[in-house]
């Protein structure tokens, strides 16, 4: 028997140890500890994923959410390395690119306890962005890399990381993805919520640092969504930290065009992604799921760690925001999804996974 200790504390965190949770209870050599930081402290964004998602409650939640980068991650690193010698795992497994991420593995290396980074390898080459930091560092202290695409294998090997530690299983996203789509299917009932026909809308998310601390950057970004919406139904679940800095700028949303409704579950989320005409988007996470559903996607920023939608015509970088409207026309001019492709392995990535951490 083998345990894991997994970290956890954002939303894009929970939907991808949903599905290696649920490999680890069909694996009975392999115990799993979840420890929720804290990192999404709103109940909406946090606490509803684990009941959607089926994933057992947190045998650890640290309760640790707000605060500067600095002081999150370091309380983070105080509180796990306290559970991680209380546990005594064979593995931490990690997830993605949060503080929550590197606080795990830093406490992880520092007592060596080997570490798995699931989704290792990706990298924008934008160091400003403090995700792309947290990517970097945590792979370079992992012991197991599992990578999604070639492309992360070939960032590793080109930073010297040792083969031998490089592992490709495609993503675990794609396995949520298909998972979750037919339940959405089956349970969703935010189209009729919200009165919104299928491929008849465009779903649009706005939440990345980069966009929403930037006021001017931010008023670009809506002025040109507005332009959007004056042609097409434009929904966008509204982000806390958008939210706030939407109030901040003085943007009046009672008078806008855009359909801003309140963040959704993972399970509203996906149907939103599925039955949507386009999407429109900063987060890396939804660029991807867009590919899962088949959906064209155009995406507000100058870089992607996806570099494989942009180069295979699924996903527009849009740095020119003042260009959204025709893109937008250009996207839905066309079918994108006519060869189908697997980009991201077949689906069975959490499976790989536990059984690889099972073996070693």
């Amino acid at each position: 028997m083998i345990k894991i200790v997994t970290i956890i504390g954002a939303r894009p965190q929970f939907i991808k140890a949903a599905t290696v949770s649920r490999a680890v209870a069909e694996n009975n050599g392999v115990k799993e500890t979840i420890v929720h930081t804290g990192q999404h402290f709103d109940a909406n964004m946090s606490d509803i994923f684990f009941e959607e998602m089926g994933i057992p409650k947190p045998d650890y939640h640290l309760g640790i959410g707000g605060g500067g980068h600095g002081l999150q991650t370091g309380q983070m690193l105080i509180k796990i390395e306290e559970v991680l010698l209380k546990e005594k795992p064979d593995w931490v497994l990690v997830y993605g690119d949060t503080n929550s991420t590197l606080a795990g593995a830093l406490a992880a290396v520092k007592l060596h306890i080997p570490i798995a980074h699931v989704e290792a390898g990706l990298r924008s080459f934008n160091r400003r962005m403090p995700e792309e930091i947290n990517r970097i560092l945590t792979d370079d202290v992992s012991d197991i890399l599992f990578t999604p695409t070639e492309t992360a294998v070939k960032n590793l090997n080109q930073e010297g990381i040792q083969k031998e530690k490089i592992c490709k299983v495609g993503d675990v996203m794609f396995d949520a993805a298909l998972f979750y789509g037919q339940i959405a299917e089956s349970k969703s009932k935010v189209l009729s919520q919200y009165g919104l026909n299928i491929k008849n809308f465009i779903l649009c998310t706005i939440h990345r640092a980069e966009n929403t601390d930037n006021p001017e950057r931010l008023k670009d970004i809506f002025n040109n969504l507005e332009l959007v919406a004056t042609k097409h139904t434009l929904v966008l679940p509204l982000h806390p930290r958008t939210k706030g800095a939407l109030e901040k700028i003085g943007f009046d949303r009672e008078a806008s065009n855009i359909k801003f409704i309140d963040p959704v579950g993972y399970i509203d989320m996906v149907m939103l992604e599925k039955q949507s005409k386009l999407i429109i988007t900063d987060s890396g996470g939804v660029q991807k799921e867009a590919y899962f559903h088949k959906v064209g996607c155009l995406t507000l920023r100058d870089e992607t760690e996806w570099v494989e939608l942009v180069q295979n015509g699924y996903n527009v970088l849009i740095k020119d925001f003042n260009k959204l409207v025709d893109e937008v026309d250009t996207a839905l001019g066309k079918n994108q999804f006519e060869k189908e492709t697997f980009l991201y392995g077949n689906g069975d990535s959490a499976k790989l996974i536990v059984d690889f951490l099972r073996q070693k």
